[in-house]
């Protein structure tokens, strides 16, 4: 199927994209890479009267190294982010996450911006962002503020985003000490959305002790999920087999799936949550002690 008829809108900059979202903001759509929005428009799911590419416009795609934080842009791709030293570096969970999104093709395309304003609860890069408390910066003309990815993911499809906004920028703090993260995802064949999936982030301090810890589930909600009970069961504690299968049965309690008659019942997600959770927490405390 065609979409429907809509006119094309492509601006130079910034401040010109958000000048025409100021006045057509109720019947335009923003497109980035394109491969959340362009099938939606096939199945005319959504019909715009204005689609506004931001792609071209400068600036907005980077990945800097701060003081205390890590910052990348809105159209920087999957690629692009699976493939920075900075990223495996600091956000490994990230980095692991969106190299498991699809095929490369879609990944040297689309955008982690993109993903995280089409708010699919299946989409792999959400629940990497909620694990390593990523905050977006989005700009309309009336000026920037700043959004916590646990206030982002508002239902499924639904960010926190307004239609006349514009998300410019993900932040993320750098975590101290020895950490490491991983992401472990169950589909039904290589590039599919996932059935389960888990994104772990976790520091250690000098004594072995859990310092930081981040836990976000895919697939298994009407949005990501923030695992927080599976995140205070590990937090302030040396990682042994016993804390890790506590942390391991509070995020099988935490997610929410449902039946789905091609990806299976919500009691398998939800065993599978738990075994996904166990072998990310083992596999990131692996890494952070200096393992593979």
């Amino acid at each position: 199927m065609y979409p429907a008829s809509f006119e094309y809108v492509s601006p130079k900059s910034l401040d010109e994209a958000l000048s025409f979202l100021e006045s057509h903001s109720d019947s335009s759509k923003v497109l980035a890479g394109g491969h959340s929005l362009i099938p939606l428009m096939k199945l005319r799911v959504v019909r715009p009267a204005y689609v506004v590419d931001i792609a071209k416009i400068p600036g907005l795609s980077y990945i800097k190294e701060e003081a205390d934080e890590i910052r990348i842009g809105a159209l920087t791709t999957y690629y692009e982010i699976e493939t920075s030293d900075i990223v495996k570096r600091y956000l490994q969970a990230l980095a692991e996450g969106v190299s498991q999104v699809a095929d490369p093709q879609v990944r040297n395309w689309g955008t982690l911006g993109g993903s995280l304003c089409h708010c699919d609860p299946a989409g792999d890069a959400g629940s990497c962002v909620l694990a390593l408390r990523g905050r977006m910066v989005v700009q309309s003309k009336s000026g920037k503020r700043v959004i916590e990815s646990d206030e982002w993911f508002v239902d499924t499809f639904q960010s926190a985003l307004k239609p006349n906004e514009i998300l410019t920028e993900i932040v993320f703090p750098k975590i101290k000490g020895k950490n490491a993260g991983a992401y472990l995802k169950l589909e039904r064949r290589a590039g599919d959305y996932a059935i389960a999936a888990v994104a772990v982030q976790i520091s250690l301090d000098s004594s072995g002790v859990c310092s930081y810890a981040g836990i976000g589930l895919t697939a298994v909600g009407n949005t990501n999920l923030r695992a927080k009970k599976a995140e205070q069961t590990i937090l302030g504690k040396t990682l042994d087999d016993k804390v890790i299968e506590e942390a391991a049965q509070a995020a099988s309690e935490e997610c929410k799936p449902v039946d789905d008659p091609l990806r299976g019942s919500a009691e398998y997600k939800r065993a599978m949550v738990k075994v996904l959770t166990k072998r990310a927490l083992k596999r990131a405390l692996e890494r952070a002690k200096g393992g593979v």
